[in-house]
């Protein structure tokens, strides 16, 4: 198992993206914690204490996940925690913003069920 006892925090809105995560890392032994609104997320993080952090890039709180990752940033804690936006947004425009600003990684939605926990275990 790829992922196995890996604790990993997702901040996701759409209920049918975290049914797809939670299947695809759970199966290769990850842990999965959930956030879908960005208000309270960090106090979250904070509790979980997670490997590697997903952030939804758009989310319908008025709080993005460049936002949240700003704010992941501020707190020495997870310097060594690699954070992935994942995002339906067009990757041509997406992915330099998200470089540019530090991700770990970028993956663009819909995800591959299979091909999903490779990708995240490599960042790990």
């Amino acid at each position: 198992m790829q992922l196995l006892s890996k604790k990993i925090f997702i901040l996701e809105d759409n209920s049918m993206n975290r049914v797809v995560f939670r299947i695809s890392l759970v199966s290769q032994g990850a842990y999965i914690e959930f956030d879908q609104w960005g208000r309270d997320t960090m106090e979250k993080i904070e509790a979980y204490e997670p490997d590697l952090i997903i952030l939804d890039l758009m989310l319908p709180s008025g709080k993005s996940g460049y936002e949240v990752f700003k704010e992941i940033r501020q707190n020495s804690k997870f310097d060594h925690v690699p954070v992935v936006a994942i995002s339906v947004s067009e990757p041509a425009v997406a992915l330099p913003k998200t470089k540019q600003m530090g991700f770990s990684g970028f993956i663009a939605k819909p995800i591959d069920e299979t091909l999903f926990p490779k990708q995240i275990a490599k960042l790990l």
